[in-house]
């Protein structure tokens, strides 16, 4: 709805909105920038997935050709019950009238750094937040059923980053589309690695800068995962998956209102930032998380 002297808010524009909001989080979220499938909806999302195998048959000429029957199944995303990620930030008019552009590029960072987080947080290891049987929030990988796991990793060497990589391979994943997932710590652990030549394992990738392969996959480092789990608290995980095949649907209103007025009693102004996402896998097999990781 546009704003008025009677509401007292400016909703921007959709292209005001894909700036401000919609690039930068894809940018600033390792999740949603990791290659993952990205649907915009204003409702649920039923996604068709495919849970068997037919077994075809070699048959003769003239000869009846044996049936086969495929089994289906689905996941459902964004539905009614999920939350939104709402943020609000206030400012004074004073400081407004002063530095408007630097006040708002200021908020508007803000705002996409600590709503990134959040939703890294929840991509990465939220628990669904179920209430009444039902979601409220996306789960995260690490929450996820029917992923491969490998528990008590214990200190990661190359042969245990190996056996993640032939679970991998054994689901028949591509492996040309494969990416790492770890805390800091853990990578620089494995940053440390060497070959029986005194080579690191971990090597820069050459295309782009700051980033790292690892067995030949992308690494993406984010403190997002959590590293103090287990026993003693100082345990930690490490996923490596196919990015496409998880998808993500994202709510086609995500705003950002400028309100005049709300605050007018404070001689206020504020920015409030609304998103909504949800999160599943359509191939669940494709995601192996090694668990218990530790650094010593």
């Amino acid at each position: 709805m546009a704003g008025s002297t009677t509401t007292g808010a400016s909703v921007l524009s959709p292209e005001d909105v894909r700036n401000i909001v919609t690039v930068p989080l894809q940018k600033a979220s390792v999740i949603l920038n990791s290659g993952v499938k990205i649907i915009d909806s204003h409702g649920p999302v039923r996604i068709p997935t495919y849970t068997g195998h037919t077994s075809p048959v070699w048959h003769g000429e003239n000869e009846l050709i044996t049936e086969t029957e495929p089994t289906f199944g689905e996941v459902l995303l964004l539905d009614p019950r999920i939350k939104s990620v709402k943020s609000l930030h206030r400012f004074s008019n004073e400081l407004a009238r002063q530095s408007i552009v630097e006040t708002v590029t200021a908020i508007q960072d803000r705002m996409v750094a600590d709503t990134a987080g959040k939703l890294d947080d929840t991509f990465i290891a939220g628990n669904g937040a179920v209430v009444g049987g039902f979601r409220t929030q996306p789960l995260g990988i690490l929450s996820m059923t029917g992923v491969q796991s490998m528990a008590a990793v214990g200190v990661p060497s190359i042969d245990t980053l190996h056996d993640a990589e032939g679970l991998a391979l054994g689901a028949e994943v591509d492996p040309t589309k494969l990416a790492w997932i770890m805390h800091s710590r853990d990578f620089v652990k494995i940053r440390k690695l060497k070959d029986t030549g005194g080579r690191y394992l971990v090597q820069p990738d050459v295309t782009e800068a700051g980033a790292y392969r690892l067995l030949g996959h992308p690494v993406i480092v984010t403190n997002r995962v959590p590293a103090n789990t287990g026993t003693g608290n100082n345990e930690s995980a490490i996923v490596l998956f196919d990015p496409s095949k998880i998808t993500v649907v994202r709510d086609l209103n995500p705003t950002v209102t400028l309100l005049r007025e709300t605050f007018g009693d404070y001689d206020q102004q504020a920015l409030r930032v609304v998103a909504r996402y949800d999160q599943a896998p359509v191939n669940p097999e494709a995601i192996v998380v090694m668990r218990g990781v530790k650094i010593a």
